[in-house]
């Protein structure tokens, strides 16, 4: 947490480097990710004009399920993260940038530097994740009667099912001697 009147205090800012354990926090707002470690935040805090400017290196080791077989797969992240926040009090003098959603808004009297990390995590996670193997094959999974195709094999096999399907196809080489 970082307080409200310490940042205020300080013209420099605050500057932080903390290793952080989120773990539960995040698995209860995702059942997506089965584990996280290593994360750490470095950045500062600042007070400008009634803003308050938060700017932090992000770096951790997610795991998530592989799209195409559900094996655990760990991904390395790194991001920077910029937010600007404002107190409800002062929301009125800034209505413009909080109508646009350019600022978000305090409640209470800090900034809670894990609730911005677990949010910013929660943002980032790819909609595809595949395992090194996965990444160099192109085999897809399968099983009884059914088959995972990528989009240019479903292209390809929706084409031969309408060139099969033509009513005109069996007339092909009728007058070809």
């Amino acid at each position: 947490m970082l307080l409200l009147t310490e940042i205020k205090k300080n013209l420099d800012g605050i500057t932080f480097d903390q290793d952080l354990s989120i773990k539960d926090r995040l698995l209860e707002r995702s059942s997506e990710i089965l584990d996280i470690a290593n994360v750490l935040v470095k950045g500062t805090v600042t007070y400008d004009d009634g803003l308050y400017l938060l700017g932090y290196q992000l770096n951790y080791d997610i795991t998530l399920p592989s799209s195409r077989s559900m094996k655990p797969v760990t991904l390395s992240k790194s991001q920077w993260v910029d937010e600007v926040f404002i107190e409800e009090a002062n929301a009125d003098e800034k209505a413009d940038l909080v109508e646009e959603s350019l600022v978000l808004l305090l409640e209470g009297d800090a900034i809670d530097l894990e609730e911005s990390v677990i949010d910013n995590i929660l943002l980032s996670i790819p909609l595809q994740v595949l395992a090194e193997d996965e990444l160099e094959s192109d085999e897809m999974p399968s099983g009884d009667n059914w088959s995972v195709l990528t989009e240019s094999q479903f292209e390809a096999l929706q084409s031969e099912k309408k060139k099969e399907n033509n009513p005109f196809a069996a007339l092909n080489g009728l007058f070809e001697e």
